[in-house]
């Protein structure tokens, strides 16, 4: 379960990238891993490594994006 706490830094959480994901993901529709993993870190620096595919995840498991292994690319699939 994602559960804020007193010390997380709010721009440093996965709920705030994967948030910053779908808004780049909304823009472009279709992207491929490299340049959006490439978004993170530029966005986020050295933390966007550990919260990249958690927040990948849950993008996922809400049904937001698609994964396309034939292209290594994820889709925007949301409303």
């Amino acid at each position: 379960m994602l559960r804020p706490y007193k010390h997380a830094h709010p721009d440093k959480t996965v709920v705030a990238l994967a948030s910053m994901l779908l808004r780049k993901l909304r823009e472009q529709r279709l992207l491929d891993y490299d340049s959006l993993s490439a978004h993170a870190s530029k966005r986020l620096g050295l933390d966007a490594e550990a919260l990249f595919l958690p927040a990948l995840s849950f993008l996922y498991l809400l049904g937001l994006v698609e994964y396309h292994p034939t292209t290594d690319s994820i889709e925007y699939v949301g409303q």
